[in-house]
């Protein structure tokens, strides 16, 4: 993956410059309200170290409800200069600039709405989010509730300091994934879905679960076919085999049996690793942004 045209704006960055308030990793309240796929890269590097991906997580089965109380991290909110400190955190902010360029673009030509552009927070360590509180374990992650894509710096370090990660667009899916839920949220469908909790059954709601986070992939694969269409970034055959790789690895079928030598379908929450694979797969080929209604696929039901 090459950039071709990179946009270093940070207006919409915040840089905590210490490690928030509310230690401890607390992914398991987390993930009751953001886009579960934001742990996608350390799945990834768990994956091939051949370590349970649910340990390095510190995943919980059961999601608590959404915490309407959380506060802000309390560490100073810093000037953004040193985003671009290290060549992860300046990769990030080139996808989170390009994907906020592309469905800016989409909501006005397509929707003819107003687009609102998330913030990109990043913070050292552990943080506390209107989710909950977070850590470096929980990965890269979107908050609906305050309207903001979390990255750790702490954790981007290590990634690149100590594992062998996967190529460029397999880090620039995560972004785009989690910058999907945002559009989620914007449309109105993240609410929905929260609306519709209750009254579910639990295995109801997985597939429900499912198929909006497919279409997160289905949205991080238009970011990939528009940057490239606008000459944004290019792309050769290479990188688009290493997103999809990254979808495969993530997939609810691999991860269970990694986890536990065998899969139990009503508990994906994700989709499978083909179901992944193709749904970032079509949003990239296709580039129609009407492809990807999953809710109404039939071959999700």
């Amino acid at each position: 993956m090459k950039w071709l045209k990179t946009d270093d704006n940070t207006d919409n960055v915040e840089v905590e410059e210490s490690g928030g308030s509310g230690g401890g990793n607390g992914t398991g309240r987390m993930f009751g309200k953001i886009g579960g796929g934001g742990a996608i890269v350390v799945i990834i590097i768990s994956l091939l170290l051949g370590k349970n991906p649910l340990q390095m997580l510190g995943f919980v089965n059961n999601v608590l409800p959404d915490n309407s109380q959380a506060q802000q991290g309390t560490g100073h909110i810093g000037t953004i200069t040193n985003v671009h400190a290290d060549n992860d955190s300046t990769f990030t902010l080139h996808v989170f600039n390009s994907t906020n360029d592309i469905w800016q673009n989409i909501f006005s030509t397509q929707f003819h709405k107003v687009y609102t552009k998330p913030k990109l927070y990043l913070f050292y360590n552990h943080t506390t989010t209107g989710c909950g509180s977070a850590s470096s374990v929980s990965g890269p992650f979107y908050c609906p509730a305050d309207s903001k894509v979390y990255l750790d710096l702490a954790f981007f370090k290590q990634l690149s300091q100590e594992f062998q990660a996967p190529g460029d667009l397999a880090k620039a899916y995560v972004v785009a994934h989690e910058m999907g839920h945002h559009i989620q949220h914007l449309l109105g469908i993240t609410d929905q879905l929260d609306a519709a909790r209750s009254r579910l059954s639990e295995a109801a709601y997985n597939k429900l679960s499912v198929k909006l986070e497919l279409q997160a992939d289905f949205y991080a694969g238009l970011w990939a076919h528009y940057a490239e269409q606008e000459k944004i970034i290019s792309l050769d055959d290479a990188d688009i085999n290493s997103a999809l790789s990254a979808a495969n690895a993530v997939g609810d079928d691999n991860l269970e049996k990694q986890a536990q030598g065998y899969a139990v379908p009503e508990t994906f929450t994700h989709g499978t690793s083909a179901q992944r694979m193709y749904w970032f797969k079509k949003g990239y080929t296709t580039g129609d942004f009407s492809q990807g209604d999953t809710f109404h696929d039939p071959s999700l039901n």
